[in-house]
C-alpha cells in the first residue's frame, strides 16, 4: 500500500462509518491497525466529525463529516483534472 496522508486516512474512515460502523469493519475498510483506528476515532469525535451511537456501539458520520468528505472528494478531482490537463500539454 502506497503512503497515506492523514486527510486521506480520515476520509476513509468517514467514508466507512457513513450510515454507521462498527471498529472491525472501520478498520478493515480503512486499511488500518486497532491501535491507529483509536486513536483516529478519538481525534474524529473531539472534532464532531463522527460520533458513537450506544444503542447500536456503531460510528456513524456526522453532517460536519460529510461535509469533509464533499470537500476532500472536490479537491481530489480538482487535483485529477489538472494532473489530465497537464499531461495533455506534454
Amino acid at each position: 500500500m502506497k503512503y497515506r496522508s492523514r486527510t486521506e486516512i480520515v476520509s476513509m474512515i468517514l467514508e466507512a462509518a457513513n450510515g454507521g460502523a462498527t471498529k472491525t469493519k472501520i478498520m478493515y475498510n480503512a486499511f488500518l491497525s486497532y491501535n491507529q483506528l483509536k486513536d483516529y476515532l478519538s481525534v474524529l469525535i473531539e472534532n464532531n466529525l463522527i460520533e458513537y451511537l450506544d444503542g447500536t456501539r456503531e460510528f456513524k458520520t456526522t453532517e460536519k463529516g460529510l461535509n469533509f468528505l464533499k470537500m476532500h472528494n472536490a479537491i481530489g478531482e480538482l487535483l485529477h483534472t489538472t494532473i489530465e490537463k497537464d499531461d495533455e500539454l506534454i
